[in-house]
């Protein structure tokens, strides 16, 4: 049966790309780790594209499931919180942006976080890219934990990888504070001019002017794409180190 599996075995890490029945004997055969990426469909400034988190963390869960190798990514979840509708508030006051109540996204969470373990899944990693998915995703993995105790199951809410990984790093190399920014600044801008350059619209991309000027904190433009190939290095190396330490010490 191995020898079948890896004989007709995908080259992907990413659960939506495969059949039940090949996902079923992988979890036989020992991939029971699944990482659940949540992202959000937000403003980035007239230079980035709206999905800006959805494909970021994408890529990065994707790396750390190839490097844990007995992992797998689950979909991302693209609609998380990003303020009130009505009068609307924080990124919800730009056009293109999606939210959803805390307890929405909470309950979402915590039934795909139910469904691995009802598929043999042990080590649920909830990676989150964006700063209003974080306390959610605490409050989820806490109740689950709480609940399930007595089972080998284990939600881990990844607090190594967000926020600030590649900040400091940017500071450290002679760039201003206020330059690397906190929102489509240079950190997610350096990350997509290695990544993916047509993310981006080079021409946008302008100092930030705030929350409540063009959505941007930071100074994309002195972003390059060696600052993002080290930055995205930084946070899946974060990320897999964290998984693998918490898959040996959060149990008795």
């Amino acid at each position: 049966m191995a020898g079948t599996l890896m004989a007709h075995a995908p080259d992907t890490v990413f659960l939506e790309e495969l059949t039940w029945t090949f996902l079923r004997d992988l979890v036989e055969a020992g991939t029971t780790t699944i990482i659940i990426p949540t992202g959000g469909t937000e403003q980035n400034g007239p230079h980035m594209v709206l999905g800006k988190h959805n494909v970021l963390v994408k890529h990065k869960a994707g790396e750390a499931a190839r490097r844990l190798g007995d992992a797998l990514v689950a979909p991302v979840m693209a609609y998380v919180p990003e303020g009130d509708v009505d009068p609307p508030t924080s990124h919800m006051r730009f056009p293109g942006t999606i939210t959803t109540p805390p307890l929405v996204f909470e309950q979402v969470l915590e039934y795909a976080a139910r469904s691995f373990k009802q598929h043999g899944f042990v080590d649920i990693a909830l990676l989150g890219d964006s700063g209003g998915n974080q306390a959610s995703q605490a409050a989820v993995a806490e109740r689950l934990n709480a609940e399930w105790a007595d089972t080998p199951v284990r939600v881990h809410h990844l607090t190594d990888y967000y926020p600030g990984q590649g900040d400091d790093w940017l500071v450290e190399q002679g760039v201003a504070a206020e330059d690397v920014g906190s929102h489509a600044g240079m950190h997610d801008t350096a990350s997509f001019l290695f990544l993916d350059p047509s993310k981006l619209r080079l021409d946008q991309m302008e100092r930030g002017t705030g929350p409540t000027g063009n959505g941007v904190v930071g100074h994309p433009g002195r972003s390059t794409a060696a600052f993002g190939e080290q930055i995205l290095e930084m946070q899946i190396d974060a990320a897999v180190r964290q998984i693998e330490r918490l898959r040996t010490s959060s149990r008795p």
